[in-house]
């Protein structure tokens, strides 16, 4: 059995050339905090005082929608209490006694951010008590370990004790993405609910920014300009929060500037080619050694600034007979030290085992060599 690592030293030079911008740090915002985090590692591209805690405005109504749908279907149909009509600010006009469906309160929340639907479904749920949701919202806060963060109202408006982090945020807003109906509604620029209400998203990047696609904005005068955004790329989604930007063009800015360079960090590399052989091993009888082959390609968006490796393993002579296709060995690709992912190494052809004549003239021949060498 062979054993072998291999430096991929030219993919890595030719992702380093090709985007030497994102070996630099990131890009200057004037955010009170902030995270950008690979979606699918968990990674932390780059922070700013991510633990801090900060108010953190409409953002809140991530928690709320999430509490809302593990505990009523999209169709259940919320009477709107006296107090969600009255809150205020945001909103879209719900009147007391007036019928919607989960669904369309979720929608006026989300893209619209309207306080009076996130009240009216915390009032719901719990029941005509707020504060009882309020309670869901921070015990569901802790099962998902946000350690920094606090909720008082489901709206998100200025609270005394009402806070969160930017890391507690992204982790949120990753979580709350897993559900179909979210990803469904967040994407959406403008939509139409009961009682012909047009709604038109507070997300200045959705549809502006390539990839964006979601997931939440926010603010207040003592949070600011804040966003939770995320965007996806070939293999990757990235998501970045942004918390205190002074004003809703520079949140903009701070945002999609942080977007842009964690994607500049990225790129697509094909860590195992299908035609190339990674090894051969010998199939004895004086035979060419057998070329062991991926079964498949192996294509991931790697990190620029970090080193890639190869290690194969296989055999270093098989018995026959051996078929084409038959798995004898593996090739696995790092970044760093994590693995990347791995693939089977084939035999790219078959081989047969020699009948009685070929075995006979191969011994003999044997025979021969050793008697030469032998008297030479």
């Amino acid at each position: 059995m062979r054993d072998v690592r291999v430096r991929l030293a030219a993919l890595a030079a030719v992702a380093l050339v090709a985007a030497p911008s994102a070996l630099a740090g990131p890009p200057p915002v004037a955010a009170r905090a902030y995270v950008v985090e690979n979606a699918a590692t968990g990674e932390v591209l780059a922070a700013r005082a991510p633990a801090e805690r900060l108010p953190m405005a409409s953002i809140t109504k991530l928690m709320t929608v999430l509490v809302t749908l593990e505990h009523e279907p999209l169709t259940h149909v919320v009477t709107v209490a006296p107090g969600a009509a009255s809150v205020g600010e945001s909103s879209i006009h719900l009147q007391a006694g007036e019928r919607l469906t989960v669904r369309d309160l979720l929608e006026a929340a989300l893209i619209q951010s309207a306080n009076d639907a996130a009240d009216a479904l915390a009032y719901d749920v719990g029941h005509g008590d707020v504060g009882a949701f309020v309670a869901l919202m921070n015990a569901r806060a802790r099962r998902l370990g946000l350690r920094d963060t606090h909720f008082v109202r489901p709206d998100g408006l200025d609270a005394p004790g009402h806070y969160s982090s930017a890391r507690d945020l992204t982790l949120l807003a990753r979580v709350v993405m897993h559900q179909a109906a979210v990803r469904r509604i967040v994407r959406q620029r403008t939509a139409t609910i009961v009682g012909g209400r047009v709604l038109h998203t507070w997300n200045d990047l959705l549809g502006t920014f390539p990839g964006l696609f979601g997931v939440k904005t926010g603010h207040t005068a003592a949070a600011g300009w804040c966003e939770v955004g995320a965007v996806r790329a070939r293999g990757f989604s990235i998501y970045a929060t942004v918390l205190g930007s002074p004003t809703r063009a520079q949140r903009n800015a701070d945002l999609a500037a942080l977007l842009r360079w964690s994607l500049s960090r990225y790129r697509i590399v094909a860590l195992v080619e299908r035609a190339r052989v990674y090894a051969r091993v010998g199939v004895g009888y004086g035979r060419a050694p057998l070329a062991l082959v991926p079964d498949r390609p192996l294509v991931r968006a790697v990190r620029v600034d970090r080193p890639l490796t190869q290690r194969v393993v296989a055999e270093t002579a098989v018995r026959l007979p051996v078929r084409k296709g038959q798995v004898l060995g593996e090739v696995r690709a790092f970044e760093g030290r994590r693995l990347l992912g791995a693939r089977a190494l084939v035999a790219a052809r078959s081989v047969g085992p020699p009948g009685v004549v070929g075995r006979i003239r191969w011994y003999a021949g044997r025979t021969v060599h050793h008697f030469v060498g032998f008297f030479s």
